[in-house]
């Protein structure tokens, strides 16, 4: 039960780690492109980058921290929620110290980066 436990917390933070580092790389890359987008189109955007950074991670992580069949499944469904909190949490520090948020700083598209890359590792991890 310890070990599941442990696979659930290494899966959750290796998501955290790269949705924060792809958020450092959208920062650098917003400030020219300061115009509102379509937020359905956006919402996509955020899927499909989310995938992208999936594969990636399967380079860098190519084993699913959470081996059993179950579990993984779980996995699947709940480490994206707790990501898109996570992420709405880092767009309030965000905002109480002045900086302004970006669409992945907001649940809906947190969790939407982190179900694409959740997906990914989910049926191509070994």
């Amino acid at each position: 039960m310890l070990e599941s436990l442990l696979e659930f917390i290494g899966e959750f933070l290796l998501q955290v780690m790269i949705e924060a580092l792809v958020e450092l790389g959208f920062r650098a890359l917003a400030e020219p492109f300061r115009q509102t987008p379509n937020p359905v189109v956006a919402a996509v955007g955020h899927a499909l980058l989310g995938a992208m950074a999936g594969g990636l991670s399967l380079w860098l992580v190519p084993a699913h921290f959470v081996v059993q069949g179950g579990w993984r499944a779980a996995n699947l469904f709940f480490t994206p929620i707790a990501v898109g909190f996570v992420m709405v949490a880092m767009g309030a520090l965000r905002a109480k110290r002045g900086q302004s948020l970006l669409r992945i700083d907001r649940f809906a598209y947190g969790y939407l980066f982190a179900l694409g890359l959740a997906l990914v590792r989910f049926f191509f991890a070994k």
